[in-house]
């Protein structure tokens, strides 16, 4: 995610404290928090399709997924 919507985020955040938002803030807050979130998702998805468990023995064993 660009650093330039980082800071919008915490801007609204900040604003929302302070003041409040308008409507269209709002909305603008949640698009950019849901895209934050599934930005944050993918990565940590990434990082741990390239994680191994280092086991006692010295064999390491890829993370599988977890089932919901």
């Amino acid at each position: 995610m660009e650093k330039e919507k980082i800071d919008r985020i915490n801007f609204l955040a900040r604003k929302s404290r302070e003041e409040g938002l308008t409507p269209e803030e709002k909305e603008e807050q949640a698009a950019l928090r849901r895209e934050y979130v599934a930005a944050f998702r993918n990565n940590l998805e990434a990082t741990l399709e390239n994680t191994y468990l280092a086991r006692p023995d010295g064999t390491k064993e890829k993370l599988s997924k977890m089932r919901s």
